[in-house]
């Protein structure tokens, strides 16, 4: 019988809204610039956009109602209000969820103009804030995507704004990896990006979706 050299770590969950069962979490994938504002704000150009795909690891989930830690090695930490998409058994979607994409932006900025991967910047410990999952179609496929900092509004717009929207997305992810159930995606965020210090208190609202509500601690 195979022993183990210490205890696994537990799987990283998300509860279910309406249900005693949880979610298991085993990857993270993200969309790159999907909404065309935000495409402009990082200085690209959405007409020539081609999808790209980061990840963060499981692990990095923060959820039921756990606050974040303020991360190592960066003095400029942005929030990222995002749909975050649940694959189920087959590879199809089966659920919905309000996330927050942590980014640390210098080292983002940095890896960019060195031209080195932004894992540091993107996949860090407790970096994917995300609320309860909603089992079923996405109740408002048009619906509202907003983030607020201390109750002002910060970003909004709508799930229609997507450069690729969900059927895309898994589309083009399926073409670089075998998606399976437990995988989470997170499918891009609007303009308005911005810093985080400790003590701001996040709230991420998808219309029809429970809303995923931190403060930076």
């Amino acid at each position: 019988m195979t022993s183990m050299l210490f205890a696994p770590r537990p799987v990283p969950t998300l509860p279910i809204t309406g249900s005693d069962q949880r979610f298991p979490v085993r990857r993270i994938l993200c969309v790159g610039q999907n909404y065309a504002a935000h495409t402009r704000e990082m200085g690209g150009d959405p007409d020539k956009q081609t999808p790209f795909f980061f990840s963060k690891p499981g692990d990095a989930l923060v959820s039921d109602g756990a606050n974040p830690a303020y991360p190592s090695a960066t003095s400029n930490l942005h929030y990222e209000a995002e749909l975050v998409a649940a694959i189920g058994e087959g590879g199809q979607i089966i659920g919905w969820a309000a996330g927050c994409d942590l980014t640390r932006r210098d080292l983002q900025a940095e890896a960019k103009a060195a031209g080195r991967p932004w894992d540091a910047a993107k996949g860090f410990d407790q970096s994917a804030p995300c609320g309860p999952l909603t089992l079923g179609d996405l109740p408002a496929p048009a619906g509202t995507i907003a983030l607020t900092v201390n109750s002002e509004t910060k970003q909004s717009s709508t799930l229609d704004d997507m450069i690729l929207n969900p059927d895309r997305i898994i589309e083009e992810a399926g073409k670089l990896w075998t998606l399976q159930a437990g995988d989470l995606i997170f499918t891009g965020t609007p303009s308005g990006v911005g810093p985080l210090v400790r003590g701001d208190k996040v709230v991420v609202t998808i219309d029809g979706l429970e809303p995923l509500s931190f403060e930076m601690v």
